[in-house]
């Protein structure tokens, strides 16, 4: 090209317009930076009044390309919104963004619309946004008991339940949970999971302050509702609720609700129109906190294949459920993330984050993309917890079965305050049907403890113990390396 005057100002003009807008919306190729799985260039951040968090709560994929919402703490913070993301891997703002707290996604197959934070997204990519709700903490959109067809419900996390029109868009305030599940006034209410199934809804609130930890109060909530009546199931935090609809199945539609108290996890699961309560162990007691636990979720990965995430643990969690019984649930991975969203999109496994907030910089988190299986490269598996943790137990007293697949070296501690010895009798369900075969007995002596090593190699499903006695301040503790 001969360089003359004027084309040296058609080439300033050309660097000019790629400097302001880059190649990719000057609509020329460029291949996106990549970092193990991580695109530096697909970030969020928030502004500086009133930085909180720039978290990235909830991804769905929808018409054609994922969709994220951002969200900041307390509703305080600037610059964040709801972002979509083609194949060509650049990330674009909605010009209907509305900086908030939002955590929620879920897909109105009746109305073929997404709804994630307080938007409606049509299979065109088409954006309504729902006003009504905009300024509320949404952690979770389910299906409505009655009307279906046209209406959903939202959770803030407040515990204010509404009732939304998915065509109309307007929105009205059916329960206020913390009057509803008598929370009590000295507790910071932070309400999380939701899900739907078998004329029943089931909410979790995961509070759970100092003063819960010392038993002084009980904040945490797992509650049902069938359209009338609450009913409180559980006083510990939860964090999640989740299941599949099974059309016409006797084996499915279940739902499985994820909390935790000092001794472990806890995992409901509610089946035949009966609540289990299964216990597994703790990766960190970095998430023994209200605050620190967002959002652990129970997500479909991949069509008929769920990933579990709680505390520090990922886990794979079969729906499929036979003769009443939760089948085998399998640890993949420790690990030290902090994952608000996960979800399938063009052949990658996507990892939201929560990774920067204010006493750290400017808040700004960003996605992660690889392949699902990756996850098993992440730490091993280790943990620690029980069924037991300082508890007051009854004479003969059986508990919660606890996790033991999956895990390397197990060792048993048992510990407790009673004014005689004690026999501690060890079951175990090798097969993961609910069918249990004495492993051992072990004897402590009077305000005791002793502790036992299982032998290399040795695993079975689940795990339980029973005492001889009564005892107010007993620990049946397992932990594995």
């Amino acid at each position: 090209m001969h360089f003359s005057p004027k084309n040296s100002l058609l080439l300033g003009f050309i660097f000019m317009l790629i400097a302001q807008f880059g190649l990719a919306q000057l609509g020329f190729a460029q291949n996106p930076l990549e970092i193990k799985g991580v695109f530096p260039q697909m970030t969020i951040s928030s502004g500086y009044k009133d930085r909180s968090e720039a978290g990235i709560g909830a991804l769905v994929p929808w018409a054609d390309r994922l969709w994220a919402i951002g969200y900041v703490a307390h509703i305080k913070g600037s610059r964040l919104g709801l972002y979509e993301i083609g194949a060509d891997m650049v990330m674009r703002k909605h010009p209907l963004s509305y900086t908030g707290t939002y955590a929620n996604r879920y897909i109105h197959n009746p109305s073929n619309q997404a709804l994630i934070g307080p938007y409606a997204i049509d299979t065109l990519g088409q954006v309504r946004i729902i006003d009504d709700l905009k300024t509320h903490r949404l952690t979770a959109t389910i299906e409505h008991l009655s009307k279906p067809d046209s209406m959903v419900y939202f959770l803030s996390m407040e515990g204010l339940l509404f009732e939304t029109n998915v065509y109309t868009l307007r929105s009205r305030q059916v329960a206020d949970l913390v009057k509803e599940l008598e929370i009590p006034p000295t507790a910071q209410v932070h309400f999380k999971g939701a899900f739907t199934q078998g004329g029943r809804v089931v909410v979790a609130n995961n509070s759970y302050y100092e003063q819960d930890y010392l038993g002084q109060r009980a904040a945490g909530r797992l509650a049902e509702w069938d359209g009338k009546k609450w009913t409180i199931l559980d006083r510990n935090p939860y964090v999640e609720v989740a299941g599949k609809h099974w059309p016409n199945s006797t084996y499915g539609n279940v739902i499985f609700a994820s909390g935790w108290d000092r001794a472990s996890v806890i995992l409901k699961f509610f089946k035949n129109g009966i609540w289990k309560t299964y216990r597994l162990p703790k990766a960190s007691y970095a998430y023994d906190h209200a605050w620190n636990t967002e959002w652990m979720r129970i997500r479909e990965a991949q069509t008929e294949r769920y990933l579990m995430d709680m505390h520090g643990i990922f886990y794979e969690l079969p729906t499929i459920t036979y003769n009443g019984n939760i089948m085998g649930i399998r640890p993949i991975s420790n690990h030290l993330r902090m994952v608000p969203d996960f979800c399938f999109w063009r052949g990658l496994f996507v990892m939201a984050g929560d990774q920067n907030d204010r006493s750290n910089g400017q808040p700004q988190s960003g996605l992660w993309f690889g392949n699902i299986d990756e996850l098993w490269q992440m730490g091993k598996p280790s943990g620690w917890g029980g069924p037991w943790y300082e508890s007051k137990v009854k004479a003969g007293e059986v508990s919660d079965p606890f996790l033991m697949t999956g895990f390397d070296k197990k060792v048993l501690h048992l510990k407790h305050d009673a004014n005689q010895e004690l026999s501690f009798t060890i079951e175990v369900d090798v097969l993961g049907n609910n069918t249990w075969s004495t492993y051992a007995t072990l004897k402590v002596p009077a305000k005791g403890y002793v502790h036992h090593e299982f032998p290399a190699a040795y695993s079975a499903h689940w795990v339980r113990v029973s005492c001889s006695a009564a005892a107010d301040k007993l620990s049946a503790f397992f932990i594995y390396n």
